[in-house]
């Protein structure tokens, strides 16, 4: 279904693409998705409401001040506690913790994603994911996406006015943005068979060289689309939210 969209009710069946889905289809889609707090930057948009609707929540260390803003309850918060006050501690005490040492192997972001993981997540919404003051922190949680997304797990990062979704060979994406909504697909690969439709500046079967611009400040024109044949991309956009 188009990133972004959830569809709509007709009880007890649920309308995705062009299947109908039974309600209890949905409620387990919707226990399978887990909203990741993470310590970038995060504004409380409809569009990200929509998005996190019905998810669990798993808070990665800084993360956990954005639970207030979003009006989420955490199941868990994870992580070594390095970059938290003990004003925060105090705040969230009443929520169970997964701490960890400082010197460890994996980010707080990992361990939050695994602990998801753990507990059935096959959705995933990166919240916090861009921006903040570490930007090694920000550049891993790309890579993790997309690693991720070769996994099978779906995947998408939001700071609520800017998203991000892996393109992996294979699969056409379609999204559901709206006219005149800025993207880019940032490859971190050669991009092989780039194709991309319902946009300013469209593209045909295109070879993208790894480190190229082509594909920067695009526009939305339509419905846009996009696949490739091999290589590994994140599209960027900028939604249009109110």
């Amino acid at each position: 279904m188009p990133v972004g969209q959830l569809g709509h009710v007709c009880s007890p069946w649920l309308v995705i693409g062009l299947f109908l889905w039974p309600a209890t289809v949905l409620s387990a889609r919707r226990m399978s998705l887990f909203t990741i707090l993470l310590g970038g930057e995060l504004s409380r948009t409809p569009r990200l409401e929509a998005q996190i609707a019905g998810s669990r929540v798993i808070a990665a260390d800084s993360g956990i001040r954005h639970a207030a803003k979003l009006g989420v309850e955490v199941e868990l918060w994870a992580g070594d506690f390095d970059s938290v006050t003990a004003d925060d501690r105090e705040a969230h005490a009443a929520i169970p913790v997964a701490a960890f040492p400082a010197d460890k192997d994996a980010t707080d972001g990992e361990i939050a994603v695994d602990e998801a993981i753990s507990r059935g997540a096959t959705r995933l919404v990166l919240a916090g994911a861009f921006g903040g003051p570490r930007a090694d922190h920000a550049f891993r949680h790309l890579s993790a996406a997309l690693a991720l997304a070769e996994s099978g797990i779906e995947v998408l990062l939001t700071s609520g006015w800017q998203e991000g979704v892996p393109l992996l060979p294979g699969a056409l994406r379609s999204f559901d943005y709206a006219g005149g909504t800025l993207f880019s697909v940032i490859g971190f690969t050669d991009l092989e068979a780039l194709t991309l439709t319902g946009a300013k500046w469209p593209l045909h079967r295109r070879h993208v060289p790894f480190g190229s611009s082509l594909t920067l400040s695009n526009e939305v024109r339509g419905r846009l689309t996009a696949s490739l044949e091999s290589g590994r991309a994140m599209l960027i956009a900028h939604p249009q939210v109110h």
